[in-house]
């Protein structure tokens, strides 16, 4: 009697020596993909043009990136007196390790250390009577978290700070008034606001606790 021919039904050792090959496959792409520099063409959707790169993609893995400003404003509210090294140059970008001074490069903290505790921060000139201005304005609110004065004219590196503020928020004299990591302008752009009904409400919108005691309160609530 003739045997009919029966398919035979792969073995465990056929898929073991599959997975086996596989293995080399997977570990061969992974090194592909992490270990050489590559990128996409620049795409461009709805006016916008970006390009993907491994660097890129672990860029947005981590959150958008921290703006320059919030580095100087972490690097002038520290504890200590730190000042910028004379071998940076102000006039291009810093990295923000500059600005970090040894601290840890946890920028989610430093954020919310300068949003809860620096709202308002003031670069001022100790004998600029623009400066003594707006300082006297801001004191009228009486501002909790009061605000940060920054005397550039009596830090070492008062210099290279101008220069980096000029770049970074295309004001280039004193006061330069910032408050939640925004440029606000300088003393005439303060009383302008104050004039219009709207400091109040943006000093509260910045988290800030207005007790304006000491003038009678004419902005619109």
């Amino acid at each position: 009697m003739a045997n009919d021919s029966i398919p035979r039904r792969p073995t465990c050792s056929f898929y073991r020596r599959r997975r086996i090959l596989l293995i080399p496959a997977l570990l061969f792409v992974f090194s592909l993909f992490f270990d050489t520099p590559w990128s996409l063409p620049p795409l461009n959707i709805s006016g916008i043009s970006s390009s993907l790169s491994r660097a890129n993609i672990a860029s947005l893995a981590k959150g958008p990136p921290v703006e320059e400003i919030y580095g100087l404003l972490h690097f002038v509210t520290s504890d200590d007196d730190r000042m910028l090294s004379h071998s940076i140059n102000p006039l291009e970008p810093i990295d923000l390790t500059v600005y970090l001074g040894g601290d840890k490069p946890d920028w989610k903290s430093h954020m919310r250390r300068l949003k809860e505790e620096y709202p308002l921060i003031v670069f001022s000139k100790s004998y600029c009577p623009f400066s003594t201005k707006a300082k006297r304005l801001l004191g009228l609110y009486n501002l909790s978290p009061p605000p940060k004065i920054v005397e550039v004219d009596l830090r070492d590196d008062g210099d290279f700070i101008k220069l980096i503020l000029t770049r970074l928020t295309e004001h280039s004299t004193f006061p330069n008034i910032i408050l939640d990591g925004q440029e606000l302008g300088g003393s005439d752009d303060l009383h302008t606001l104050r004039a219009q009904g709207k400091l109040k409400k943006m000093f509260e919108n910045a988290g800030m606790t207005v007790r304006e005691d000491v003038v009678k309160e004419q902005e619109t609530q």
